[in-house]
């Protein structure tokens, strides 16, 4: 009789995880812009990281979990692809607005929520979700073309985000949260040395300090770590169809703390993307919780 309940319950608690995970690494993203004059923003990603890395691993313990070649392979991949996904996405904001550097780095978890999907409902969805997207994107409106470099830029943490969530899944089913620390510290090993290269004795300033480590908080170990825990109860389709929700959050963070003015466009996009993962999130009950296989 209380089956119902739990159920629901167990439904939303990973959602709620994904919501709180979303509203910090973008206002994480927002913080990480006000560094970029001093070390740039591979030296931005190499500070972020490391205390990241550094929080996580005295928070989570992960040296205690076990891992098969088979796993640590996996945890190498993720670490890998979230290096990339934060370098090239902090890359693409020298150039391109936030919101719409997060709109084109969506399409990573697009195309896993598109390859996934096997019922026609699942393609309403995506398909509201691309024109909300689509709508977010102001070309039109801005007086100049989006930079292309920064557009590709943009487009590269995408892919590297469709592999995260791929490797984050398989790599996190034995070990949950842990691998989000081992990943993390991955990734810092993996970025470090480009941002050593380019901002050098810079990053020693003990100003950067406060800065680094509450982005490192609010971009990486809080996030990262949830998303970890929401990885391991969603499916690949749904996971990657509510995370349409995050370019709603970046161009609110841009409104709020880098006074980046919506239009009437883009208030009428967040409309049509939290829409498509309302939708998803009500699919979602009548769907297996099984892992989506990363091969």
């Amino acid at each position: 009789m209380n089956t119902h309940p739990r159920s629901l319950a167990s439904s939303l608690f990973p959602i709620g995880l994904l919501l709180i995970a979303m509203a910090s690494i973008q206002s994480g993203a927002s913080l990480a812009k006000s560094m970029f004059p001093l070390v740039g923003a591979q030296g931005t990603t190499t500070l972020r990281l490391i205390f990241a890395s550094l929080i996580m691993l005295v928070l989570l313990r992960p040296w205690r979990a076990r891992f098969t070649s088979s796993t640590l392979k996996s945890v190498i991949i993720y670490g890998l692809a979230l290096g990339g996904m934060n370098f090239l996405f902090y890359m693409s904001l020298r150039s391109v607005p936030l919101g719409i550097a997060v709109a084109l780095e969506f399409t990573g978890p697009l195309a896993v929520a598109l390859y996934a999907s096997r019922r026609a409902m699942d393609f309403v969805w995506i398909g509201l979700a691309v024109i909300g997207l689509l709508l977010l994107i102001p070309i039109g409106q801005t007086g100049a073309a989006i930079d292309l470099v920064g557009a590709g830029y943009a487009l590269g943490a995408g892919a590297c985000w469709a592999l995260y969530i791929l490797y984050g899944q398989k790599a996190g089913a034995e070990h949950g949260i842990q691998t989000a620390a081992l990943g993390v510290m991955v990734a810092a090993l993996f970025v470090a040395p480009i941002g050593i290269v380019h901002a050098g004795s810079a990053l020693l300033n003990p100003a950067l300090l406060p800065v680094a480590i509450g982005v490192a908080i609010l971009s990486t170990a809080l996030p990262y770590s949830l998303e970890m825990v929401a990885l391991t109860r969603l499916p690949a389709r749904t996971f990657g169809t509510l995370m349409s929700i995050e370019p709603a959050f970046g161009a609110l963070s841009g409104l709020l703390f880098l006074n980046e003015v919506l239009s009437m466009a883009q208030w009428l996009a967040i409309a049509a993307i939290i829409t498509a993962s309302v939708g998803a999130t009500l699919s979602m009950r009548r769907e297996s919780p099984a892992l989506v296989p990363a091969d």
